[in-house]
């Protein structure tokens, strides 16, 4: 049997690789952010459930979904703030609608 030919050296460089990473580390407030984010995109799913018709219901998870993904990149504190607060209010005025069906 051949032994292994790895290296003490080759496993620690492995270990500490910064390219290993899956991402930048977050700010403080891009970490809250982004957890306010999230919160709203599952409660925005949760009260899609009100929806009766399942095609219309779909549309509407695919709508969210995309605006979701659209602004993905964005990295700016001030913008996701305005993101988040305009799409609280547009979600509330759709969900007045959602509610009523």
């Amino acid at each position: 049997m051949r032994p292994l030919s790895l290296s003490w050296r080759s496993l620690r460089t492995y270990a500490t690789d910064r390219k290993s990473r899956i991402g930048p580390v977050l700010s403080l407030e891009h970490f809250v952010q982004r957890a306010r984010a999230l919160a709203f995109y599952r409660s925005i799913l949760r009260s899609t459930r009100h929806i009766a018709d399942p095609q219309t219901r779909a549309e509407t998870r695919k709508f969210v979904r995309d605006e979701f993904e659209r602004h993905r990149g964005v990295t700016d504190i001030d913008h996701i703030r305005y993101l988040l607060s305009t799409g609280k209010t547009e979600w509330e005025s759709m969900e007045r609608y959602i509610n009523g069906l």
